[in-house]
């Protein structure tokens, strides 16, 4: 019996190995992976490593990562150690205020601590960048160091300091000889835990960043948009160097203990000391040299705001060396995001969002009009991406990129009978369980409201509360997944017959897997436009224009479009494309006669709000 208990205890445990340690084997894996599909290893490659060593941009952010990790967690231990020991002399009411306030911190949720600090930055005009980001994850690693700290110290003699001052020791004497010494396991603790806590940030780094500066995780979230297994060979090789770490940290001591020096503990410390410290030095070094090389040269500088992979990396450093200029380049999450960052106090030349959102920054005066005449370019554009509702005449916006929303379809599952049947066909139980619907609220109540006959911007309530009925008949009978950008290596992979995407994701799918296919339902669609702007405090204005109409440059426009892989603007590139890449693939080809496509228009706080309440009970279930 006890046996037996002993097998399922041991079973039980490889078990949940297998389910921690699965995702990482998986990850190692397909780093290797000669193709970008991250469910099928279609050869062995070292390609992913050589993309990620030439990526100038992840080898910034892990300088960025490892600094501001490293100088965090030095500050912060120093901070958080000296307040512990400070609590530990101070009067209990003190004591026990302060040990609240510190756990505010540690409870509150990331993305209010993210906010605040950003408004706090932005109340003090401090220009967001490395130095805010540092501050940042100094204010939330040391918290995190007292916690560690402070039980050491509370379970300290009272006594032991004033009997090292008796023995003849000063003050500072007792502090490093004898009170660190017993403390160290918690100062170790709170260090491996602050540096852990800053080399892994996201959302408050998001926040506080700026002026180009990004760690990690924002590189790596960027680029997690479309499929990019360079992600894949970074997570490894992140993998590797802890696994190194864990290794040293156990075998190191085993040796020191087989080839022990007789040397005394304080000179065992004053050597670690010393190698912490050229640690620090060297980093702060990097840092300063960092900074001075930056700012050299006294070229112009543009920032630029787009969203994340969508843009051909090469064409910045072209731009610079043809304009003798420095492009500082950031990326958001969603037009929402780009809009609180403006609104707290950012500031940027040119920025790349969507229609509706450029319609609600016209609105409220944010941009300034496009200087016609500085586009020497303007012909290249195609007549059927101007004059739209958004901006009409083009007044402030000059397009990017444009597509549409419509259905992908296995050819050899969906018949042409059924997937003529537009949005109809996503209720068709034929099809049940089979179904990508797009994890988006305004996309899928599109469809709904498509499928219904009325229009995608209504703001009639009986209208949307039936597009709402029609979502909950469709999720209870039909089954569908909510997907995001993963539907995209998921339908390469052909593990659903029907999905819901965007024109350029089903132009990239189609050209992986040929038998997909798109179709945009005569019951009408999205038709979406994204398009250069400049803001109204732009510093630098005739350089705006000139990164507007460099964009515009029929090479360019080819370069870029063939990388981002969405419909061009530019009439010979459009053109090119259809000739090569995306040969037949109608996907690229949005269907712009029909009188039932739509563009979104932005929507007011009332109806946004009716929108998230419905779409937040349609994914309850």
């Amino acid at each position: 019996m006890k046996g037996l208990k002993r097998f399922f205890s041991r079973f039980y445990m490889v078990l949940c190995f297998i389910f921690f340690y699965l995702p990482i084997l998986v990850t190692v894996v397909f780093s290797f992976n000669s193709s970008k599909s991250l469910t099928s290893f279609t050869g062995f490659s070292l390609r992913w490593y050589q993309e990620l060593l030439g990526n100038g941009e992840i080898m910034s952010a892990v300088y960025v990562s490892v600094t501001i990790a490293l100088l965090s967690t030095a500050i912060s231990t120093i901070l958080g150690t000296l307040t512990a020991l400070g609590l530990s002399r101070s009067r209990r009411f003190l004591k026990e205020y302060l040990l609240n306030v510190n756990n505010i911190p540690i409870l509150n949720p990331e993305i209010v601590s993210a906010i605040s600090l950003m408004l706090l930055f932005s109340s003090l005009g401090l220009p967001k960048g490395y130095w805010t980001m540092l501050l940042a994850h100094i204010s939330f690693c040391t918290p995190f160091v007292i916690t560690s700290v402070y039980p050491k110290v509370r379970s300290l003699d009272p006594n032991l300091a004033n009997a090292a001052m008796d023995l003849g020791a000063t003050p500072f004497q007792a502090l490093i000889k004898v009170i660190l010494p017993m403390i160290r396991p918690g100062i170790f603790a709170g260090a491996l835990l602050a540096f852990t806590m800053s080399f892994d940030d996201f959302v408050i780094s998001y926040f506080v960043s700026g002026n180009g500066v990004k760690n990690i995780s924002i590189i790596v979230y960027n680029m997690t948009k479309r499929i990019n297994p360079t992600i894949n060979a970074l997570s490894t090789i992140v993998i590797l160097v802890i696994v190194a770490v864990l290794v040293c940290v156990n075998i190191i001591p085993v040796i020191r203990k087989k080839h022990r020096r007789k040397e005394s503990s304080y000179a065992r410390h004053r050597k670690w000391a010393w190698a912490a410290g050229g640690v620090a030095a060297v980093a702060i070094i990097g840092l300063v040299a960092g900074i001075y090389s930056a700012s050299q040269g006294g070229k112009k500088t543009l920032y630029i705001y787009n969203a994340g992979e969508y843009i051909n990396p090469d064409l910045i450093p072209q731009f610079e060396k043809e304009y003798n200029c420095t492009v500082v380049y950031e990326t958001f999450e969603s037009n929402e995001m780009m809009y609180t960052k403006l609104g707290s106090g950012d500031s940027y030349d040119v920025i790349i969002p969507s229609d509706y959102m450029i319609e609600r920054l016209i609105k409220e005066e944010l941009l300034q009009p496009i200087q016609w005449e500085l586009i020497t370019n303007k012909d290249n554009l195609m007549d059927a991406v101007m004059d739209k509702s958004y901006d009409p005449g083009n007044v402030y916006s000059v397009p990017y990129f444009w597509g549409s929303v419509g259905i992908l379809y296995d050819t050899q599952v969906v018949s042409p009978e059924d997937i003529s049947a537009g949005w109809d066909v996503l209720m068709n139980p034929k099809y049940k369980g089979n179904l990508y619907m797009y994890d988006s609220e305004r996309d899928s109540f599109m469809v709904a409201l498509k499928a219904l006959g009325y229009s995608m911007n209504t703001h009639d309530t009986e209208q949307i509360e039936e597009a709402y009925n029609w979502l909950i008949t469709q999720r209870d009978t039909m089954e569908p997944v909510y997907a995001g950008d993963d539907v995209i290596d998921n339908m390469i992979s052909g593990n659903k017959a029907l999905a819901i995407v965007y024109s350029g994701d089903a132009s990239y799918i189609m050209s992986e897997n040929e038998n997909m296919g798109y179709y945009t339902p005569q019951q009408g669609t999205n038709i979406w436009y994204d398009a250069m702007v400049i803001t109204k405090d732009c510093q630098e204005v005739e350089l705006a224009h000139q990164f507007i109409d460099f964009m515009l440059r029929e090479d360019v426009a080819l370069a870029n479009t063939e990388y981002v892989g969405y419909s061009s603007v530019v009439t010979s590139a459009f053109e090119e494309m259809q000739k090569t890449v995306y040969a037949g693939i109608n996907a690229y080809v949005p269907d712009t006669d029909n009188a039932n496509d739509e563009i979104f228009a932005y929507q007011d706080t009332q109806t946004k709000q009716l929108f998230a309440q419905l779409w937040t009970k349609v994914k309850a279930k």
